[in-house]
C-alpha cells in the first residue's frame, strides 16, 4: 500500500474512529449513574462495562504497535477483557456487575485517555512499517465496538426497558401488505462475502463510513459454490399476530412442534410467550422501550425476542420449517436477471431509512410489516435487513477455506450455535451486509432475534 493510499484510508478510518467512538456514548447518555453498573442477567453486561471493554480493544492496539505506550492501568486490563485468553486474566462474565470500580467516572477518563492516544497515532501511521496491518486491526476493532452499540441496547432494554429515555422516533406507515410465499429456484450459488464488481454507495463515496461491503469478518469467507434445491420462502417475517396464534393454539402446551431440547426449556423455564410478553387480566401485552402495549396493537409487528427452539416449534407448527443460511442469502441477494449477487436486497447501495429499520432510524423497536418495500428483495421479500435478525436452521461453522484472520474472535465459536441473518433495529447502518453472519445460542431470546419460515419447492 502506498503512503497516498495510506494517508486516505487513514483519513476515512479517522472520521470513522470519531463517529463509532462518539456514538456510543450517544446511546447511554439518558443513563443514570446508577444504571451504569447494574447486571441484571449473566447474559448481559453492565453499560460500564461495555464503555471499558470497547476502549479496551484500542489500547491493545497502542500496546502493541505505539513505540512508548504505557498501560493505563493492570487492573482495567483485568476488568475490560472480555474472553481473549491471549491478552491475559480477566474477571469472569456473569461477575462484571458485581464490582463498583472502576467508577462511571474513572471509566469515562480511561476511553478519552484512549480516545487521545488512538488520534495522535493514527495521525502519523503512514510512516509505521505495518500501516496496513494497524488499519485493518483498528477497522474490525470499530466493527466489534458496533456490535457492543447493539449489544447495549439489548442490555440496556432488560436493565431498564420503558425507564430508559431513547430517542424515540415516529415509526413509519406500513404501505403494503405483505403476505405468501417467494419461489426461489435451486442450482448453484456463491455463499458467503466477495466484493461485487463496480458496487459502489448511492453517493459513491469511497470512505468505510458508507461502504459496509469493503469489510467482512472472516467467517463470512470464502465465497464458495453450494447446492441448493429449489425452496419457497416467507415474503414477510413472522408477525406477533401469526405467534399469538401459535400461542393460543396452546403451542407451548404440546411437545409434537419442539424439539427435546426445546421442550426441556419451555418446562424448566416455564415459557408461555417470548420474552417481554407479559400477562395482565388475561390479555398479553408487550414490553418495550415506548412503554407496555396490548398485543392487540402491535399484531402487524415482527415477533422478537424469540429463540432459535421456538422458532422452530412454530415453523413446524405452520406446517414449514427455517431457511438454511444459503437459502437465505440467496433469497436476501441474488438477482436472476443479472445472474449475479448484489449486497443488500434492494441492490448495492448502502442503507437509508427507505430500505430499512436499522439504529439511525431511531425507532428504538421493530417497524410495522409492509414499512420498507424499496428495501425488498429480487423475489418480493421484505425487512430482510433490519429490524430482527432472523434465525436460520444453519449450525454456526466455517466455510470451507476458512483463515482465521485475528486469534479468538470468531474461530473460538464454531459449535453448538445457530446462524442468524439480517441485522435489527439495533444494528448499525454501516455494520450489515447480506453475507453477515451473527450467531447466538438455541435457547438464547435476550437479543432481537425473529424469523420467517421456509418449505421445500
Amino acid at each position: 500500500m502506498s503512503a497516498p493510499v495510506v494517508q486516505s484510508a487513514t483519513s476515512s478510518l479517522t472520521d470513522l474512529f470519531q463517529h463509532v467512538r462518539a456514538r456510543t456514548l450517544e446511546i447511554v447518555a439518558p443513563l443514570e449513574i446508577e444504571d451504569y453498573v447494574i447486571q441484571t442477567a449473566e447474559f448481559m453486561s453492565p453499560p460500564r462495562w461495555h464503555i471499558g471493554h470497547t476502549s479496551w480493544f484500542f489500547e491493545t492496539v497502542l500496546q502493541k504497535y505505539s513505540a512508548g505506550y504505557r498501560i493505563y492501568s493492570e487492573e482495567y486490563l483485568f476488568y475490560f477483557n472480555s474472553y481473549y485468553e491471549g491478552f491475559g486474566a480477566r474477571i469472569e462474565r456473569p461477575k462484571r456487575g458485581t464490582r463498583s470500580r472502576p467508577t462511571v467516572k474513572e471509566t469515562l477518563a480511561y476511553r478519552r485517555h484512549v480516545d487521545e492516544q488512538m488520534t495522535r497515532f493514527l495521525e502519523k501511521i503512514s510512516d509505521h512499517v505495518d500501516a496496513e496491518v494497524i488499519l485493518s486491526i483498528v477497522r474490525l476493532g470499530l466493527e466489534h465496538e458496533m456490535q457492543h452499540q447493539e449489544l447495549l441496547v439489548y442490555d440496556i432494554k432488560h436493565l431498564l426497558c420503558d425507564q430508559f429515555d431513547a430517542p424515540i422516533a415516529t415509526a413509519p406507515d406500513s404501505i403494503e401488505t405483505v403476505s405468501g410465499m417467494a419461489e426461489v429456484e435451486g442450482g448453484l450459488f456463491e455463499l458467503g462475502y466477495g466484493v461485487a464488481n463496480g458496487a459502489t454507495s448511492k453517493s459513491g463515496d469511497k470512505s468505510p463510513h458508507s461502504k459496509n461491503y469493503d469489510f467482512a469478518f472472516d467467517n463470512e469467507k470464502p465465497q464458495h459454490k453450494v447446492f441448493l434445491e429449489d425452496f419457497l420462502i416467507d415474503r414477510a417475517l413472522v408477525t406477533n399476530g401469526d405467534y399469538l396464534e401459535f400461542i393460543d393454539a396452546r403451542g407451548y402446551q404440546d411437545f409434537r412442534w419442539w424439539h427435546s431440547a426445546g421442550w426441556d426449556k419451555v418446562n424448566q423455564e416455564h415459557w408461555r410467550a417470548p420474552l417481554y410478553w407479559e400477562q395482565r387480566d388475561g390479555e398479553w401485552v408487550i414490553r418495550d422501550f415506548a412503554g407496555l402495549n396490548h398485543v392487540t396493537a402491535k399484531l402487524n409487528e415482527p415477533v422478537s425476542h424469540v429463540s432459535f427452539l421456538e422458532a422452530s416449534a412454530f415453523a413446524k407448527w405452520a406446517g414449514k420449517r427455517l431457511p438454511t443460511e444459503a437459502e437465505w442469502e440467496k433469497a436476501a441477494s441474488f438477482s436472476p436477471a443479472s445472474n449475479s449477487k448484489r449486497q443488500f436486497p434492494w441492490g448495492n447501495g448502502s442503507p437509508d431509512e427507505s430500505v430499512g429499520n436499522l439504529f439511525e432510524n431511531n425507532l428504538w423497536g421493530v417497524a410495522r410489516i409492509g414499512s420498507f418495500p424499496r428495501g425488498q428483495s429480487t423475489y418480493g421479500c421484505q425487512q430482510m435487513i433490519g429490524d430482527v435478525w432472523e434465525w436460520t436452521t444453519s449450525d454456526y461453522v466455517p466455510y470451507p477455506g476458512f483463515r482465521s484472520e485475528f486469534d479468538e474472535y470468531n474461530d473460538k465459536w464454531f459449535v453448538s450455535q445457530k446462524v442468524l441473518r439480517g441485522g435489527s433495529f439495533a444494528t448499525p447502518r454501516a455494520h450489515i451486509r447480506a453475507t453477515y453472519r451473527n450467531f447466538f445460542y438455541p435457547h438464547e431470546r435476550w437479543m432481537v432475534a425473529g424469523f420467517r419460515c421456509a418449505k421445500d419447492g
